[in-house]
């Protein structure tokens, strides 16, 4: 069974950075292709950004110039660095395996962007 664990959300005034991590365990990791993905209350969630098996990123226009993502295979480990953060990034960030069903998830962490 795989299972995917968000850490690294908090509160950060605007203009601060974050760096998301998401392990994944009981998955072909190298093989996947990741995403993390937002949702703000009241809203869906969205695709904040796509990295394939090749290291080869996607970003939502949102996230386009500030957010990274990146992976480390040997740890099984997807990274989300997030820097100039905005009040309207605050949401509960996931991380994907698209190699899972789509209702597969794990428990997402929080980041909420304030003064």
């Amino acid at each position: 069974q795989v299972q995917l664990v968000e850490s690294g959300g908090g509160l950060v005034q605007p203009g601060g950075s974050l760096r998301l991590s998401c392990v994944v365990s009981g998955s072909s990791f190298s093989r996947s292709v990741m995403g993390w993905y937002r949702q703000a209350p009241g809203k869906q969630r969205d695709l904040v950004a796509i990295i394939n098996n090749d290291g080869s990123t996607n970003y939502a226009d949102s996230a386009k110039g500030r957010f990274t993502i990146s992976r480390d295979n040997a740890k099984k480990t997807v990274y989300l660095q997030m820097n100039t953060l905005k009040p309207e990034d605050t949401a509960v960030y996931y991380c994907k395996d698209y190699s899972q069903p789509w209702n597969s998830w794990g428990q997402g962490t929080q980041v909420t962007v304030s003064s």
